[in-house]
């Protein structure tokens, strides 16, 4: 197996649990390069953990040892970025969401496509266990078709996470609780439920937060193959809760409540899913949760270079959720029912 070179790039709060996830990874990767613009977090995250540090991204994509950049950078940068790395011949492992609108993200995606380079995103709900088991079971077809989904999504983010500069605006981040925070929920539910075709509802900003963009979301959705479901979204929702995505089926009933799961079959049959204990990341501190998930998800895409495969969730895969959201915001914005672009 070949041992990869790797370059960080980004040195936000985000950045310790790729960071540990690589040192878990040792045997297959080596951080070439840990970049950052600004000297205090080169320092600070010199000081914990034992990768190289680089003030120019410049001279990580030109050297030619390394083979793939993970990129942790705000959203409305990523489009440069990933660009300029895919035409120096860089694969990439991309933090959510993929760009501040869909727009830009279907350009970057296009860009990594025809250069060649695998662009995978860090969408790591879809490697926790109990998810995994439910998209087993699913697969195998032992629930049957699925005739309901609805997905709640009750975190709480204090009025000083969003005072941070850039927090919730459409400049850099793109979006409010549906991009920055829901659409790991929202890609898991697609990944299980199937597309989404179209929605109807709210989307606002409650009085409990002062904020650019949206942080609550209640919406009705028809799924493809004609199932109904409902999506409720919050960042205000003190204390903060595991999110849920409940599932219908023609044999019985999942129900996906943050790491747990509890299935109900119609023939009496019950498989259940304990939960982590540390779970977290719902509350005021969104840090707050283990790093395994990201860590099967760097493991996934060092495989795809292994294996020379598509990444679990790639660019296009990804897409999907920045459809539905544009089309909950459209709903939201003008009370009319919305078709999902590409559905």
């Amino acid at each position: 197996m070949t041992k990869r070179r790797v370059a960080i790039v980004g040195l936000g709060m985000v950045a310790d649990v790729h960071a540990r996830s690589l040192i878990d990874l040792s045997d297959r990767v080596e951080v070439a390069y840990a970049f950052s613009p600004t000297p205090a977090r080169r320092e600070s995250f010199a000081g914990r953990y034992p990768f190289p540090t680089a003030g120019s991204i410049d001279a990580i994509l030109g050297d030619p040892s390394v083979d793939a950049l993970i990129v942790l950078t705000p959203p409305n940068t990523h489009g440069d970025i990933v660009g300029k790395a895919a035409a120096a011949g860089k694969h990439v492992l991309l933090e959510k969401p993929l760009e501040i609108t869909t727009e830009r993200a279907e350009a970057m995606v296009a860009a990594c496509e025809a250069a060649g380079a695998t662009l995978g995103i860090v969408l790591q709900h879809r490697f926790r266990p109990a998810a995994e088991r439910l998209a087993e079971i699913l697969g195998r077809g032992d629930l049957g078709a699925v005739a309901g989904c609805s997905t709640t999504i009750r975190l709480w983010r204090p009025q000083g996470y969003y005072d941070e500069p850039g927090r919730g605006t459409l400049a850099r981040d793109g979006g409010g609780v549906l991009l920055t925070q829901g659409i790991h929920t929202l890609d898991l539910m697609l990944s299980l439920a199937g597309p989404v075709v179209e929605v109807r509802g709210f989307a606002g900003t409650s009085p409990l937060h002062r904020m650019e963009t949206e942080d609550m979301v209640a919406a009705g959705v028809r799924f493809a193959n004609g199932a109904l479901g409902t999506i409720d979204a919050t960042t205000a929702a003190y204390p903060g809760f595991p999110e849920r995505i409940e599932l219908i089926c023609a044999h019985g009933t999942a129900v996906l409540a943050g790491t747990g799961l509890d299935i109900a079959f119609r023939d009496g049959r019950r498989e259940r899913f304990e939960p982590v204990a540390s779970e977290g990341g719902t509350g005021a501190d969104p840090m707050a949760f283990p790093h395994d998930w990201h860590r099967s998800a760097i493991a996934d895409f060092l495989d795809t270079l292994d294996e020379r495969r598509a990444p679990r969730v790639t660019g296009r895969e990804a897409l999907k959720a920045h459809r539905l959201i544009d089309a909950l915001i459209e709903a939201g914005r003008t009370g009319a029912s919305v078709t999902v672009a590409g559905s």
